[in-house]
This record gives structure tokens, C-alpha cells and sequence, in this order.
């Protein structure tokens, strides 16, 4: 039986491990939002950068593919120099974008509750959902800061739930392997 023991010890030990870093992760981000989305906005200026990087230099090496790559290229290099040099910017963007998606889609799930409103029961929660999502966009376009700092509660609390989630996880996997063990 030691065989299936020390798998489940080794998945156990790794469940519980990456648990608590999500759940510390998810308690630094409570305690400090700012500093996430300052991270997830440099993490994203050096894919653009390393993106656009790449692509020049295919473009440069293989200049059968058209002048497509070499601009989409100086585009991403361009992206992540504005994002270096102004990364509250680039956050700005990322919220607006947020906001204007949420509008989007509230008016489109209140219009296919109006249309669905004679096929089935219970579209008004659809439509309430609609009218939330426009709510939620108006008020990120009114409050962009609090609008990033709830994008990254959001993110924190997915982190905890999902670390809590391994941890449990782990702990049942490994009172498994104690019990195989002691047969």
C-alpha cells in the first residue's frame, strides 16, 4: 500500500502549500489593492513588451508575412513604454474599459429579457441583472479608483475562496494517506 500513500502525501502537502499562499495572497490584497493592480500592470507591460519584441524580430527575419506583424509589434512595444512611463494611465484604461463592458452588457441582457419576456418566466431577473451591470459601469465611470480597487477585492476574494478550497482539499487528502497508511 505504500504506493498510493506517497502520492497522495505529495498532492496533499502541495494542495495545503498552494492554499495558504492564496490565502496570503488574498489577505495582502485586501489589505493592499493598490499595490496588485500596480503588479498586474507591470506584469502586463512586460507581455506587451516581450510581445512586441517578438514580433518585430519575425517580422525583420521573415518579411514574407506583410508589414502586419511589424506594426502590430511596434504597437505592443509602444503599449508597454506608455504603461512603463504612466502605468495610473494604463489602470485608468483597464477600469474604463471594465465600466464600458458592464453597460454593455446590462443593456443587452435588458434587451433579451424584454425579448424573452413571452417566451419564459423569470426574465426580470435577467433584467435586473441588466440594470446591476449598468449601475456597477455608471459607477466605476463616476469613481474610476474605487472602481480598481473593487476589481481587485474581486480578485482577492477569488484567492481566498480558491485558497480555502485547496487547503480543505489537501487536509481530506492527506487524513486519506494517514488512514491507507495505519491499514
Amino acid at each position: 500500500m505504500p504506493t498510493v500513500v506517497t502520492p497522495l502525501s505529495a498532492i496533499s502537502w502541495a494542495l495545503v502549500v498552494r492554499g495558504l499562499v492564496a490565502i496570503a495572497f488574498a489577505i495582502l490584497t485586501f489589505v493592499w489593492p493598490g499595490v496588485t493592480l500596480g503588479a498586474i500592470v507591470i506584469l502586463f507591460a512586460v507581455y506587451a513588451l516581450v510581445d512586441g519584441a517578438a514580433s518585430i524580430a519575425a517580422s525583420l527575419r521573415e518579411r514574407t508575412r506583410g508589414w502586419t506583424p511589424l506594426i502590430g509589434g511596434i504597437v505592443s512595444v509602444v503599449a508597454a513604454i506608455v504603461t512603463f512611463l504612466k502605468p495610473a494611465l494604463t489602470l485608468l484604461a483597464l477600469v474604463t474599459l471594465v465600466a464600458i463592458w458592464a453597460i454593455a452588457r446590462g443593456v443587452m441582457d435588458i434587451l433579451a429579457a424584454i425579448r424573452l419576456r413571452r417566451e419564459i418566466e423569470g426574465e426580470w431577473m435577467l433584467a435586473l441583472g441588466g440594470a446591476m451591470s449598468i449601475l456597477f459601469g455608471v459607477l466605476v465611470f463616476v469613481s474610476p479608483r474605487a472602481g480598481a480597487v473593487v476589481t481587485a477585492w474581486w480578485i482577492a476574494l477569488y484567492a481566498l475562496v480558491f485558497g480555502l478550497v485547496l487547503l480543505v482539499c489537501g487536509m481530506k487528502l492527506r487524513s486519506l494517506a494517514k488512514r491507507i497508511q495505519s491499514i
